[in-house]
């Protein structure tokens, strides 16, 4: 509840930033000078871009969340067993212990958004995140084709 509370005071105050450059972009466009008016273009195309940014990443959250409850309902997600350090962080030793089991299952069942799923969480856990976005963007397209999307 409390991510969702900032999402939602993010998304508040970047409407308000969209609301006032979409006002100082007209206003630049609406002047004589050719620069005021290229400066009104940027003004506009800024924002455009910061949308579509925002909105990929809100929907790339809401399909990571849907399919994570998907999971937990099957009994499917793994669960958060990994020793930690006094400060919180996952000890990274035994994440890459426990990634080889996620990394065979996703390499048995590539067709899998579960599987796919289940690897991109051992990916963050072991701290590549790099690789666990890129895991986890797989694991979206899979299941947007699968019954389960649709359903």
């Amino acid at each position: 509840m409390k991510t969702k509370l900032w999402v939602g005071a993010i998304l508040a105050l970047f409407a308000f930033y969209l609301v006032a450059s979409f006002g100082s972009a007209m206003r630049f466009l609406n002047a004589a000078e050719p620069m005021a008016k290229a400066i009104g273009a940027a003004a506009l195309v800024l924002p455009l871009v910061g949308v579509w940014i925002l909105i990929r990443e809100v929907l790339f959250g809401a399909r990571t969340q849907k399919m994570a409850r998907i999971l937990e309902s099957e009994g499917l997600l793994p669960e958060d067993t990994l020793p930690r350090t006094p400060s919180g962080r996952i000890i990274k030793a035994a994440a890459d212990e426990d990634f080889v089991q996620y990394r065979q299952e996703a390499e048995a069942n590539p067709d899998s958004w579960r599987s796919m799923h289940r690897l991109a969480l051992a990916y963050d856990a072991a701290g590549d995140r790099p690789r666990a976005r890129k895991s986890m963007k797989q694991a979206i397209g899979l299941y947007l084709d699968s019954a389960d999307a649709k359903a």
